[in-house]
């Protein structure tokens, strides 16, 4: 492949020049895997001097998840971002997300492309995207992620491309390219195992449309995952011993099921003690990212095959796998989100989903995105895709945080993300609560007595023996006591249900 030289080739700041005031941009990238970079850069610094100068200067910022620094941490600490969807990280732009000045509306990753195909975001002027080639023709080899990218190369009106020989050009081939016809046209998707491909190994673009190169060699900004601690390595024995027995018994098929798995350091220890279990079988993925662990259990033998949107590898095992590419190109592949998280194939095929929880109720609802109900995080992600529409839905996190002063099981979550009707399975580092067939009084016993943290059980069977009456043993006078309480003194221990009206609340 050759780069057409009827592509203008631009410096970052050129390209960033193109861009204006109030344009809504869509950027690659799925986590900091493919990740724009030089040029959302370069329209931070524009940005600056542009408000140094006293001129508005403000963009939409739409990806397909979160990004990296250079995307997501400049235009943010720049001032730059007017609003932003679906999924974000960064640290600068949650600031802003939390003090009002950048607006932000989460959403269902598998949801985003078709969204955006239908207006319902609004026009899109550029799409700004990393590859590691690109023919005179329009044909583009993208990087470590697929994510949203065809989707915004075919709204936008104008295309910028990042070219990263960074990444080599023989990447082709890894991806899987395939964009759904919109209703009433829209076919069955035909993927019937994770190993199947059904679109290009290129993104195929109107060349016209392509208003500039920019040259980088940049590295994605991913970071290395924390070595596993007690907590994590014990949660991610609680979810291997409880996979291994459901096929032991029988109620997953002889020849297992596919893997999702979220991202982050639970969901690395996680995945590592389910490939290491002797009596799990070698298994497949079908899920968002392709983390370490990931690399670890395909050169075992113990992961088949892996399907994802974006290759999220710190640089050690990202360098390792371009050195065996061909390898790892029979045994993964790349595609768009909205296959990746399609809940038709999410069901058909029957994943089993495992993804993380900032808290959870003792009745097994989900806040994932919301710290104390108001703070966002990060977002709602992939989860929702994938939970429910899951063969065996799982949720995960260490029973504790801060040091202990907050128990993450509570009475009521602070923020729904997931309903108890679509979580079948909590799991911490103190146990294993199996939540199928259980009506929310025997939901709470099993959470309380299993995946609370010792310190917790009392006051939440004191807080569920206190309900007398209701289907649902919930009190509107008492469900935030223990946040009150953090919230007062930094220590949910602190908890006094007699201050809060424990002897009446039978009554609420």
């Amino acid at each position: 492949m050759k780069t057409s030289t009827a592509i203008p080739e631009l410096t970052a700041a050129e390209a960033a020049a193109l861009i204006q005031n109030g344009n809504t941009i869509g950027f690659s990238g799925f986590t900091p895997a493919g990740a724009a970079k030089a040029v959302p850069s370069a329209i931070a610094k524009r940005a600056m001097a542009e408000h140094e100068a006293g001129r508005p200067f403000k963009v939409g910022v739409v990806t397909g998840a979160s990004t990296g620094d250079s995307l997501d941490g400049e235009l943010a600490r720049a001032d730059a971002v007017a609003w932003r969807t679906p999924y974000q990280s960064d640290k600068y732009l949650r600031r802003s997300i939390n003090a009002g000045k950048t607006h932000f509306f989460d959403m269902h990753l598998s949801m985003l492309p078709q969204n955006v195909r239908y207006g319902f975001l609004g026009p899109i002027q550029f799409a700004v995207i990393e590859a590691c080639d690109v023919s005179p023709d329009g044909d583009i080899v993208l990087t470590t992620s697929v994510g949203a990218t065809p989707t915004f190369c075919h709204v936008a009106e104008k295309i910028i491309i990042e070219i990263n020989d960074h990444h080599p050009k023989a990447l082709r081939g890894l991806h899987d390219i395939y964009e759904p016809l919109d209703p009433p046209h829209r076919k069955a998707i035909n993927v019937n195992a994770c190993s199947d491909r059904i679109g290009s190994d290129v993104l195929k673009v109107d060349p016209s449309k392509i208003v500039g190169i920019v040259r980088t060699s940049l590295p994605d900004e991913t970071g290395g995952f924390k070595a596993p601690d007690e907590t994590t390595l014990q949660i991610g024995e609680n979810v291997a011993r409880f996979l291994a027995n459901e096929f032991k018994i029988g109620r997953i098929p002889p020849e297992f099921l596919p893997i999702q798995s979220g991202v982050g350091n639970i969901a690395n220890a996680v995945l590592g003690a389910i490939g290491k279990h002797p009596d799990i079988p070698a298994f497949e993925m079908y899920s968002e990212v392709i983390q370490d662990s990931v690399i670890d259990l395909i050169k075992e033998g113990c992961i088949k095959f892996a399907s994802a949107t974006s290759l999220t590898l710190s640089p050690p095992r990202l360098a390792e796998v371009y050195e065996s590419l061909e390898f790892f190109k029979e045994r993964m592949l790349l595609r768009p989100q909205e296959i990746s998280n399609h809940p038709e194939v999410v069901r058909r095929l029957g994943i089993i989903s495992i993804n993380t929880a900032i808290e959870l109720d003792i009745f097994g609802n989900v806040n994932s995105t919301h710290v104390m109900g108001k703070d966002l995080m990060n977002g709602i992600g992939g989860s929702g895709d994938f939970t429910r529409n899951a063969f065996i839905s799982i949720f995960t996190c260490p029973s504790v945080a801060k040091g202990g002063a907050i128990s993450t099981i509570v009475p009521l979550v602070s923020h729904l993300d997931h309903s108890e009707h679509s979580v079948q399975v909590v799991i911490t580092d103190q146990g294993i609560a199996d939540l199928r067939n259980k009506d929310p009084h025997e939901r709470a016993l099993a959470i309380i007595e299993n995946c609370a943290n010792p310190e917790y059980r009392e006051d939440l069977h004191h807080y569920l023996e206190s309900v007398k009456e209701g289907h649902t043993p919930q009190s509107l006078a008492l469900a935030y006591s223990m946040h009150q309480a953090y919230l007062k003194n930094g220590d949910m221990r602190t908890v006094n249900w007699t201050d809060c009206g424990c002897a009446e609340s039978s009554n609420s």
